[in-house]
């Protein structure tokens, strides 16, 4: 998924990295150059529907205006991860 707004900055890919731990997704996390957030994630259906619902809203200071997801191969990943 894609997440637009107020997203770099305010702790965003570390907040979605804790959030994913605790639902139990895994996948990974990173800034762009553009100021969005992309985030690929993977695990049970309704853990990663709640993921996409926190992200809709994001931490604290984020403000996000836009989240656009769309569904992927799932790779098998072993944990969650912020790339850098």
């Amino acid at each position: 998924m894609y997440v637009e707004g107020r997203v770099q900055g305010v702790f965003f890919r570390a907040n979605t990295k804790a959030m994913a731990e605790k639902l139990g997704v895994k996948g990974w996390v990173r800034n762009l150059p553009d100021g969005r957030v992309e985030i690929v994630a993977e695990g049970p259906y309704e853990a990663v529907g709640a993921l996409v619902g926190w992200a809709l809203r994001g931490p604290r200071h984020a403000r996000v205006e836009r989240l656009v997801a769309e569904r992927v191969e799932c790779v098998g990943y072993d944990g969650f991860v912020i790339r850098y």
